[in-house]
């Protein structure tokens, strides 16, 4: 790492930290202003800080070696997202704006019944702390340590301090806004590798040559152990559902914008930006299949940074990864405050006034900073392998949660009841697949057993499988009790007739985004003679 590329890294930390000033500078004194920026913050930057915070050290490194090891099947987790995207922005959003709620758990109290709540919260917490915390703090502290040659504790404790700053201070708008400048950063950077990785290669034309027809087919058979086409179709929008228009570190942004409207564009924004992460990480993940055969899958991108870019765009690749760790672990200190404070705090202190929410909000965040370094010692002793089985917790349990919110919004005879009973059960299945698949990894259990059989099942198929047994049980404990009460269907009075949502919603540039979405479907297909 030369000179100049440790310039431009400061002068990454430089802008952050000057954004992050300027934002928290603005008055905090409600509990709005801190956790929903105000309900002012501009649709342009709350679409980039949905597609900054989604983006994280692991889509770089994944999405690359994904792209080397078999091509651009990954990418359709990319470009799925764009249509959940403007699926949040025209069902999800205008219930939630409507009714006011800061917190998707509370959502879920209005709706069905506080024990609903109660759990949401408590998952979404645990998931954050022991996964996404520690996934971030760990991702970071070896990016740092591999491409910059820093010591790892050093990397973690400046990342988790210099993002814990601007979070603590700032709230969400300056989470919004430093996002917002983020999703710059990390574009540039990977364009610039895209550029040099295709251009080594010889262009578009001599990679497409120097690749298996295959690695273009976006469709692969019902037996593929990752993407099986059944599985992209049916069980990946699940998981989308559940990751885009339910969880708090996500929607959060869009409770942020004006009005509905804006919301919508703020989802449209992110769905087109959704567009790029096929190009600027799976491509040059391709073409370093071509250039370095020999290397590892998951050193690809590294590989490609290292003996591709020149002097200054090195640092700018570098503050790109930077830029999307940063992003990610601020929506966590950010999201997990809002919960403790709205979900629990408030409710144990209902008198609690406006100013003593914020600072509930800037303590939690501070303690979320504490525990993100107290990780540090524990960093040396897990290896990749366990945080991929930690990660893997919440895909196992998030369709039962798409399963409650779609019922309550679609379905009005679904009760509290049901919901909870279907939330259990996904539970308790969900850790069952989890536990299982570890005792197979471990070799305790054989995969010809029930357990073993069960925890092989491909995971988007699980998805799909979960999901239609948490809304059976769902359907079938609501029938079988009270229709839930008037005030529980509130929610639908404030969204019926005529609203803002009709008047003003940028339908044709989301049915726009749809056709590109089907072009891309079509063009990279069996169809179309891709075949593999």
């Amino acid at each position: 790492m030369q000179t100049l590329d440790l310039i431009v890294i400061v002068l990454y930390f430089a802008g952050v930290a000057a954004i992050g000033y300027f934002s928290s500078r603005k008055s905090l004194t409600d509990s709005k202003s801190y956790f929903l920026g105000g309900s002012g913050v501009g649709w342009m930057a709350i679409g980039a800080s949905l597609f900054a915070s989604n983006i994280s050290a692991e889509h770089f490194i994944g999405l690359a070696g994904s792209g080397a090891a078999g091509g651009l099947a990954v990418g359709q987790f990319e470009w799925l997202a764009c249509l959940i995207l403007i699926l949040l922005g025209w069902l999800f959003v205008p219930f939630y704006l409507r009714t006011g709620v800061f917190t998707m758990p509370e959502f879920l109290e209005l709706r069905f019944n506080r024990q609903c709540r109660t759990y949401l919260s408590a998952i979404s917490l645990i998931a954050y702390v022991f996964t996404k915390v520690s996934v971030a703090v760990y991702a970071g502290a070896l990016v740092l340590k591999t491409i910059l040659g820093w010591d790892i504790w050093l990397g973690a404790i400046v990342l988790i301090v210099a993002t814990g700053a601007y979070t603590v201070f700032g709230g969400l708008r300056a989470v919004i806004y430093t996002d917002f400048f983020q999703a710059f950063v990390l574009i540039g950077g990977g364009l610039f590798l895209t550029v040099a990785a295709i251009s080594q290669v010889g262009g578009p034309s001599v990679l497409f040559q120097k690749l298996p027809l295959g690695f273009f087919n976006l469709w692969k058979g019902v037996s593929h152990p990752d993407f099986p086409w059944t599985g992209i179709l049916f069980g990946a929008p699940i998981l989308g559902i559940w990751y885009w228009c339910t969880d708090q570190m996500i929607v959060q942004r869009t409770l942020a914008a004006k009005n509905i409207s804006e919301a919508q564009k703020a989802t449209l924004t992110a769905g087109f930006l959704k567009l790029l992460p096929v190009f600027i990480l799976v491509l040059p993940g391709m073409a370093g299949h071509v250039l370095y055969p020999q290397v590892k899958p998951d050193e690809i991108y590294v590989t490609l940074v290292h003996n591709l870019l020149p002097t200054g765009i090195k640092g700018l690749v570098v503050a790109g990864l930077l830029a999307a760790l940063m992003s990610s672990l601020s929506s966590v200190f950010n999201s997990s405050s809002t919960l403790v404070v709205m979900d629990f705090y408030h409710h144990w202190r209902p008198q609690a006034s406006e100013k003593e929410l914020v600072r509930a909000g800037q303590a939690s965040t501070l303690v979320l900073v504490g525990v993100g370094l107290l990780w540090l010692p524990l960093i040396g002793l897990m290896s990749n392998q366990l945080y991929l089985y930690l990660q893997s917790v919440q895909a196992y349990i998030s369709p039962p949660i798409a399963a409650v919110f779609l019922a309550g919004l679609l379905w009005k005879r679904a009760n509290g009841q049901g919901a909870f009973a279907a939330l259990l059960t996904g539970f308790v299945l969900g850790s069952l697949r989890f536990v299982a698949e570890i005792l197979l990894k471990l070799q305790k259990i054989s995969p010809e057993s029930f357990l073993g059989a069960y925890a092989s099942i491909n995971f988007l198929h699980f998805a799909i499988l979960l999901f239609v047994v948490a809304g059976s049980v769902l359907a079938l404990v609501s029938l079988l009790t009270l229709p839930p009460t008037a005030s529980q269907l509130q929610i639908f009075a404030s969204t019926e007739g005529p609203t803002e949502t009709n008047k003003k919603a940028p339908n044709a540039a989301a049915l726009f985004l749809i056709l590109i979405v089907l072009a891309m479907w079509f063009l990279l297909s069996p169809l179309m003679g891709f075949k593999g």
